[in-house]
């Protein structure tokens, strides 16, 4: 790398790094990490052990719950550290480290609630093939997809990453390693990045949010079609929650990338960004189950051991 640091780190220097409220961010983050461990673990436990949730819907819900657990791992726990003992300094090695896990987790989550709207596509508008369409072996495979194709994205586009040149500065303004921060400090080498960037943007987000949103428009006339108000309701009910979670994580991710450029720009995005990698993660299990009967009498099984 040409005119890198002879010890090959960069330093993290989030909007707390100077402020006097280290200890509330820090008691907000350390209760925002356990509290979304805590939820997802027990939703996987529920799903695993419960027969009656062994369905499709809730094989697609553990792996979200399993990917939201390893995306806020990626970043708050290195936040901590730079809280606990304000070493803010990241290695060459952890940065892309850290940059190809966010971007393997970023793209499988972007998958996963394609493939939750796609079950409720199926079990709205095909209902009589729904266990054809969604059976086991065809499940087992989109999850197999969904996690070759991230792992491929992640590992093409860190590759590429890592081949730029950063002579500008080694100072990443923002709570972790991620595209747009490396972008802002390099220099060169930039071609290859900005080509698989606008791939995995195309693919990953605009191709699967247009996907999303012509499986809810055909949903919505097959719901408009019930003439009984409360079977419309029923019906519209089931989709509620992903339509929440997707709502939630697209605005929070937009928001992040299309901050325009202002004296607050970057506070305002690394509060998106604790947003939408710790808080939403969080969030997610609760908006599937706050409503759900089935989960909540599966929790209930599981604590009475039966």
């Amino acid at each position: 790398m040409e005119n890198f640091t002879a010890s090959k780190v960069f330093k993290i220097v989030p909007f707390f790094f100077k402020t006097e409220d280290k200890l509330y961010i820090l008691v907000f983050l350390i209760t925002i990490y356990f509290t979304c461990l805590l939820i997802n673990i027990i939703i996987i436990t529920v799903i695993y052990i419960d027969d009656h949730l062994h369905t499709p819907m809730y094989l697609f819900l553990c792996n979200l719950s399993i990917v939201d657990i390893c995306f806020t791992t990626v970043t708050v726990p290195k936040l901590l550290h730079i809280l606990l003992t304000d070493n803010n300094t990241i290695s060459f090695t952890q940065c892309f480290s850290q940059f190809c896990f966010y971007a393997l987790f970023g793209s499988s989550e972007n998958i996963i609630l394609f493939i939750m709207a796609y079950d409720r596509y199926v079990a709205i508008c095909k209902p009589l093939h729904y266990h054809q369409i969604l059976g086991r072996k065809n499940c087992l495979m989109l999850i197999a997809v969904t996690w070759i194709s991230a792992c491929t994205n992640s590992l093409l586009i860190t590759k590429a990453a890592s081949t730029m040149s950063f002579c500008h500065s080694k100072v990443i303004h923002q709570l972790f390693c991620d595209a747009k921060a490396l972008l802002k400090i390099s220099c060169a080498g930039t071609e290859m990045f900005f080509i698989l960037l606008y791939l995995q943007i195309l693919l990953f987000g605009v191709c699967l949010i247009l996907c999303i949103a012509m499986s809810y428009v055909k949903i919505i006339a097959i719901i408009f079609k019930i003439k009984s108000t409360d079977a419309r309701w029923k019906v519209f009910s089931t989709c509620l929650p992903h339509l929440t979670v997707i709502i939630l994580y697209y605005t929070n991710s937009a928001s992040v990338v299309l901050i325009p450029r202002s004296r607050y720009s970057e506070l305002l995005e690394q509060s998106c960004t604790v947003i939408y990698t710790a808080v939403t993660p969080m969030l997610n299990p609760l908006i599937y189950t706050i409503r759900n009967k089935e989960v909540k009498r599966a929790l209930v099984r599981m604590v009475k051991g039966k």
